[in-house]
């Protein structure tokens, strides 16, 4: 088949590039970015260029329905790798009117879990344990409710932008305005949540019309640069499995959707919902092919559930561990490569998840260049960390401009920005 994933630059599209390449599919990518991940690896045709996601993501969809229809190039699936998915779901007539097809929920499903917000009151609706959180309206609100240590959270936000703990009031007050910057309060506020002890759970799942197909979990053993995961180990949770089948159900869902969870003595407490495929790389390795089902379910195939992986499987992210070194010093950074390279520690009995080198030489320019500009000057490792970000990170402003369009395309009296109830389950 020929794939085109939605987003070039980040962790999820370069993991998938590797599985889609290693099952005979051809695989090309739409990004801005000159430096995106997927440009260092054989596993990709071809680049697509087209505009950034964030703060534009309508001029971003026409660019993409251009590649789709372009004289040539016909695909079979268009694969979300990024929260394109969002304006994908209000617009999926228009990819699948191209003989593409195409895996995601519908909108008005898409709204129970986008932003924060409205993710944390759908996991208190259908009783899935989340951290004690309260949602605040205003700035004023906010610093009067506000209770440390907390994380508060702005509704859009990627890879942990948005996402801010505070441990003093004072802090608290210097936050506000920040999240006012941020047009936080104009998509409806921001969450404060209480912190919970635990490891970081890393969840990824399939569906099709609500009804689970897959599943994985993994825990974060090491934390990468930006809090992302440098080291995963695979873990069997049933529990998980159970809450994602109420979860789908509930919600109708089609194609992926993640989760990542605090995991303690009492069972997961669920922190944040990403309506998309996420680093689907440990699951790969543990013997679950998210990728694959996400294909099939595109393609709109029957399909049955498929068992969970095997629990232990560890796999390393070598550029995000570098990165993360960095912050320690040069003497961290060189300590991390040797390590790899000698497959001792937190790299022994483990794959590489992100850039496997194995007949892909190109895939190691990458480490190459963050190992080599973090020795020389350890502090940009931000530059390396946050820099693809902006390329698919939707904005508050861009939400609004997808939201907008919805309105205008419903012929309902109620504004599509509020959803309507969930069936408790």
């Amino acid at each position: 088949m020929r794939v085109l994933l939605s987003d070039g630059s980040g962790l999820t599209a370069r993991q998938a590039a590797t599985q889609l390449a290693a099952s005979g599919h051809t695989v090309e990518v739409l990004t801005p970015d000159a430096l995106a991940l997927t440009r260092f690896t054989q596993h990709v045709a071809a680049i697509r260029v087209v505009p950034a996601y964030g703060s534009d993501p309508l001029r971003w969809l026409e660019a993409a329905l251009g590649v789709l229809s372009s004289a040539g190039h016909k695909f079979d699936v268009l694969l979300p790798t990024q929260e394109q998915a969002a304006v994908l779901s209000l617009y999926s007539n228009r990819v699948r009117d191209a003989g593409v097809g195409l895996a995601v929920p519908p909108f008005a499903s898409m709204l129970h879990v986008q932003d924060k917000l409205a993710a944390t009151r759908t996991l208190q609706e259908l009783g899935l344990p989340i951290p004690e959180s309260l949602i605040a309206t205003t700035p004023e609100q906010l610093i009067a409710e506000a209770s440390p240590p907390l994380f508060v959270k702005s509704p859009i936000g990627t890879a942990t932008l948005g996402v801010r703990r505070v441990n003093d009031l004072q802090s608290v007050r210097r936050l506000a305005p920040e999240f006012v910057r941020m047009g936080a309060f104009d998509v409806g506020g921001v969450v404060l949540q209480r912190p919970v002890a635990g490891p970081l759970v890393m969840i990824q799942a399939v569906f099709a019309e609500g009804k689970l197909l897959a599943s994985h979990a993994s825990i974060r053993e090491r934390e990468g640069a930006n809090g992302g995961a440098s080291h995963k180990r695979s873990i069997d949770l049933p529990v998980v499995r159970s809450h994602l089948a109420t979860l789908g159900r509930a919600l109708d869902w089609a194609g992926a959707l993640a989760l990542d969870a605090i995991l303690t003595p009492d069972g997961p407490f669920y922190i944040d919902v990403n309506p998309r495929l996420v680093e689907p790389g440990n699951a790969w390795r543990s013997g679950v092919d998210l990728v694959d089902i996400m294909l099939r379910v595109s393609l709109g195939e029957p399909l049955r559930p498929v068992p969970p992986g095997r629990s232990g499987v560890r796999t390393p992210q070598l550029l995000l561990a570098v990165l993360a070194a960095a912050t320690h010093g040069r003497t961290a950074v060189l300590r991390e490569l040797v390590d790899a390279a000698q497959g001792r520690g937190s790299y022994h009995n483990s794959h590489e998840e992100l850039t496997p080198l194995r007949g892909d030489p190109l895939t190691g320019v990458p480490i190459a260049l963050a190992s080599a500009a973090t020795l020389a000057r350890p502090a940009t490792w931000r530059w390396f960390a946050t820099g693809a970000v902006s390329n698919y990170a939707l904005t508050a402003r861009g939400w609004h401009m997808i939201l907008d369009a919805a309105t205008k395309l419903s012929s309902s009296r109620r504004s599509v920005s509020q959803p309507d109830e969930l069936p408790l389950q």
